[in-house]
């Protein structure tokens, strides 16, 4: 399986099953796994502390320090997974209608190639 191959909803599928498995379901509530979407994404960020901008695109030559990105965005992911599971969300469509809002906020002509927001 790979992104080309794969649908959220396969994705979502292999999240609903392994929590199924394990009898988690009733510990995955929305508070909870809110929370737990926050600490992944923190021990992702640690990866990246205390070092320059320029030095985190080297990151990409660097197979152990990519096994841990890949291993903590895995973890923020599968979260978020679980929580669109959890309050029955259509991701795509959530996805598609946060990019339609914020291109409605941000248009191109005022917002192309600026890092900030004015």
């Amino acid at each position: 399986m790979n992104d080309a191959e794969t649908s959220i909803e396969n994705l979502k599928d292999v999240v609903r099953r392994f929590v199924h498995n394990r009898d988690w379901r009733k510990y995955h509530n929305p508070k909870d796994i809110a929370e737990s979407v926050c600490i992944e994404a923190a021990e992702l960020l640690q990866l990246f502390q205390w070092i320059k901008p320029g030095e985190s695109r080297k990151f990409r030559h660097d197979p152990s320090k990519m096994k841990q990105i890949e291993g903590e965005l895995a973890d923020v992911i599968l979260y978020c997974l679980s929580m669109a599971n959890t309050l029955e969300i259509d991701l795509t469509t959530a996805i598609l209608d946060k990019v339609e809002l914020n291109s409605e906020k941000y248009p191109v002509d005022l917002y192309k190639g600026k890092a900030h927001l004015t």
